[in-house]
C-alpha cells in the first residue's frame, strides 16, 4: 500500500468508494452519491486552501481509500481546527488502510498548521470510533437522534485530538 496526495484523476474512484458508503452505510448523511464531477469540485475546494487530501492505493494503483481535512467551521476563530473525513473501499476494510491513512492525515494536518482535529462520526459508527480512538482521539460529545437514514434515527459522535502543541501555546498568527 502506498499513501500519496490526491490527483484530480482520482475523482471517479473516490466517487465509487464514497457511493458505497452513502448507499449502504450511515457514516455519511448524504443519501444520493455525488458523481465524479462533484467529487472533483470538492477536491478542488480542499486543495485550493492547501488542506490535505490523501489516497491509499494498492500495488496496481487501485485506490483503497481516501482521507482529507477541512477547516472545522468557516469562521476565523476556527482557523486552527480541522475536521477529518475518511472512507475505505468496502473490500479493503479491516486491513489497516484506515489506520495508515488517518495517521498520515494527522501528520499532514500538523504540517498545515492545524492544532486540533475533530471527527464528526455519522451514525456513531463503531468501526470509525474505534479507529479514531486508536489514533488518540477522545469522545467530545454526542448528538442523539440527529440524523435519519435507512429508516432509523442516528446519533452523531464527536471525537477530538490535539495536533502538535494543541492549545498549550498560542499560534504564531492570531485569527482575524
Amino acid at each position: 500500500m502506498r499513501i500519496r496526495p490526491v490527483d484530480p484523476a482520482d475523482a471517479a474512484e473516490i466517487a465509487a468508494i464514497y457511493a458505497h458508503h452513502v448507499l449502504h452505510g450511515t457514516a455519511s448523511y448524504e443519501t444520493v452519491p455525488p458523481d465524479a464531477a462533484e467529487i472533483g469540485q470538492r477536491m478542488a475546494r480542499v486543495l485550493s486552501h492547501s488542506w490535505p487530501w490523501l489516497v491509499a492505493e494498492d500495488e496496481a494503483g487501485a485506490l483503497l481509500g481516501y482521507a482529507y481535512a477541512t477547516q472545522f467551521r468557516d469562521r476565523a476563530a476556527y482557523r486552527y481546527v480541522c475536521e477529518d473525513s475518511i472512507y475505505i473501499r468496502d473490500d479493503a476494510r479491516g486491513q489497516g488502510v484506515g489506520k495508515a491513512l488517518l495517521g498520515a492525515l494527522i501528520a499532514a494536518c500538523e504540517e498545515a498548521g492545524f492544532r486540533q482535529m475533530v471527527a464528526v462520526i455519522g451514525g456513531a459508527e463503531p468501526a470509525s470510533a474505534a479507529l479514531h480512538a486508536r489514533l488518540g482521539f477522545a469522545e467530545a460529545g454526542r448528538l442523539s437522534g440527529i440524523g435519519r437514514k435507512q429508516g432509523r434515527w442516528l446519533d452523531t459522535l464527536y471525537m477530538q485530538r490535539s495536533l502538535g502543541p494543541g492549545s498549550t501555546a498560542a499560534p504564531e498568527v492570531e485569527p482575524v
